[in-house]
């Protein structure tokens, strides 16, 4: 079987790293069509080593005969454009926030929830998680399997690629003008970025929290248990690609920081790296590029009972975002009879 893809968004960052992911995994694709906005009306992206897409535009585009669309275009546009292509039969995985908290739309990590995914057909749309979120329910799911998580209170480290290819931009020409006594005033952040952390990630709401803080706390209920307490601080951070998080948990049994390691070392999708006496630990620029979620620094909290510390690491463009979308749409067809529509 193999199927026709579109990928809209096609141009930005994430984007392109599902391109370059379904590339890698051989997704079984009959048609990859590259959809994105007037503005990048015939520009080329690469498909494996050989293929040329040429973008074609998204208000244009019929959906009718697409069997899945990867959506990563903004939470405005997936709003118009998510329920128009899943009327015309493509289920669309949509990495915008707009679906999230729609108790109809199956809010998925394949190594967490893939259950929820049957039904699917009843909206046509899968929402794929916040990337903050997503690396800490796939390290979180075994342990709370094991011994029942009661509270978490998590500080992420967050990349500027996060912030799309101008947080990305900002980050490198603030460095460089930096340099050379340069101080120019910020764009795309609220502060300067480079040689500095910023407490400020999306909007502020109304208790003080930020947009981002209340999606992970949200989305972790939604995923993981509607039980567990959490707290975040969100703080978006000089580093390119990559986003760290410092997990702190409360549990309702016992759960020494060996039977975690145990644990946690046959969990699919995380890699142990926890030898920290000789610099065995993860760091957010030996992440990038990679697909796991990486946990180094198991140990227990004495300050409370039954407390672990983790320190959560991953490559938030692709298991935060990209190769998340595509391993839904793989279970899809693995597990859920997703089947290509008829070819006239």
């Amino acid at each position: 079987m193999a199927y026709k893809v579109a990928v809209v968004g096609a141009t930005g960052n994430v984007g392109r790293e599902i391109i370059n992911i379904l590339a890698e995994r051989k997704f079984p694709i009959r048609e990859l069509v590259a959809l994105a906005s007037d503005k990048s009306r015939g520009k080329e992206i690469s498909f494996g080593d050989t293929k040329i897409l040429k973008c074609k535009i998204l208000d244009d585009y019929d959906f009718a005969g697409t069997d899945i669309a990867l959506f990563s275009p903004g939470a405005s546009v997936s709003k118009i454009h998510a329920p128009r292509a899943a009327e015309q039969g493509c289920v669309v995985i949509d990495n915008t926030s707009y679906f999230r908290m729609d108790k109809d739309i199956p809010l998925v990590v394949p190594e967490v929830n893939p259950e929820v995914l049957d039904g699917f057909r009843k909206r046509n749309i899968i929402a794929n998680p916040n990337c903050s979120t997503i690396q800490m329910v796939v390290a979180l799911k075994p342990l709370h399997d094991a011994a029942t998580i009661k509270r978490i209170v998590v500080s992420t480290y967050q990349s500027v690629s996060g912030a799309g290819k101008e947080g990305m931009d900002e980050l490198f020409s603030q460095t460089k003008d930096l340099f050379v006594h340069e101080h120019k005033t910020p764009k795309k952040f609220t502060k300067r970025i480079a040689f500095n952390v910023i407490p400020h990630i999306d909007v502020f709401m109304e208790d003080g929290s930020t947009k981002e803080e209340w999606k992970m706390v949200q989305e972790t209920k939604k995923i993981l248990d509607p039980n567990i307490e959490v707290t975040a601080t969100c703080v978006r951070v000089p580093v390119f690609v990559g986003h760290s998080e410092s997990i702190n948990i409360e549990f309702e049994r016992p759960l020494s920081a060996e039977e975690a390691r145990e644990i946690l070392d046959e969990a699919p999708g995380v890699v142990v790296i926890d030898n920290p006496h000789e610099n065995g630990y993860q760091s957010p620029a030996e992440a990038a590029g990679e697909d796991a979620v990486f946990v180094s620094r198991i140990r227990e909290d004495k300050t409370v009972e039954n407390g672990l510390n983790l320190w959560v690491v991953s490559d938030n463009l692709r298991k935060g975002a990209a190769l998340n979308a595509v391993q839904i749409a793989e279970e899809l067809i693995a597990n859920y009879n997703l089947q290509p529509m008829q070819v006239a």
